[in-house]
């Protein structure tokens, strides 16, 4: 295994992950505790609780809801004394065409990729700037820059999250708060599941879409994250990194 720049190691650091029981949000959780970080893991499912340990602690919650972005920040304070990475990771997605869409389907899924994202930064930039800084990471899609085909509401939530990353990169710069959001290709994970048939199979059909010839895997999209959660990038702020596969170069 090659050696880590020292740049980008995370001793000393507290990270929050949402979505972490699964996909890019587990493999996330693992490679920040890897670089020395310690990190407390949210998510709906209950499954999550197997993660906890020493240095890794565990909330189980609605992101959608304000009780888990304060109870999920309350929990980092109290177990490792700081806010210093948070990494919005958790969404959902829909495919409708938007002639089907319902308002009950716009409003749960802008819930949670949306206000999800909102409520969880709100929180950590409040512990962050009494500590002079920290570094948000959130994860969008390809699909917060390009159209396709039935993902309105999805579309539309992985937008909000890319101007919402601005907006904090501008409004906290100046203070010591990074954010930058990572738009990613289509990632060979389980987010269809229960939505289409053979999820993975759709999924990885994608690949010849992308001009590096495959979609990726969340340990790809992990080490994005990684990078952007950590010391090295010290300039940049307010980026949405494509990191697609070239699929938004064509």
């Amino acid at each position: 295994m090659m050696p880590i720049p020292s740049g980008w190691d995370l001793s000393g650091r507290v990270a929050i992950v949402t979505g972490a029981a699964r996909g890019i949000g587990l493999e996330r959780v693992n490679l920040l505790w890897s670089r020395g970080a310690r990190v407390v893991a949210s998510d709906l499912n209950p499954s999550v609780n197997e993660l906890g340990g020493e240095d890794i602690a565990t909330f189980c919650g609605d992101i959608s809801q304000e009780a888990t972005a304060i109870g999920t920040s309350r929990l980092a304070l109290q177990r490792f004394g700081s806010i210093d990475i948070l990494v919005n990771n958790a969404g959902r997605t829909m495919n409708k065409p938007l002639i089907d869409m319902s308002t009950a389907d716009w409003d749960a899924i802008m819930a949670i990729n949306a206000r999800g994202n909102f409520l969880h930064s709100r929180e950590a930039v409040r512990a962050m700037l009494g500590r002079g800084g920290g570094a948000i990471v959130n994860v969008a899609s390809i699909v917060s820059a390009v159209g396709m085909k039935d993902t309105s509401v999805y579309g539309a939530s992985m937008g909000a999250i890319a101007q919402l990353t601005k907006v904090v990169a501008v409004e906290y710069g100046d203070r010591g708060i990074r954010a930058n959001a990572v738009s990613s290709g289509v990632v060979e994970t389980d987010i269809l599941e229960g939505i289409v048939e053979n999820s993975r199979s759709t999924l990885t059909a994608y690949g010849n879409a992308h001009p590096i010839g495959r979609v990726a895997q969340p340990i790809d999209i992990a080490e994005v994250i990684a990078f952007l959660a950590s010391p090295a990038p010290t300039f940049m702020t307010g980026a949405l990194v494509m990191a697609d596969g070239g699929y938004t170069a064509l």
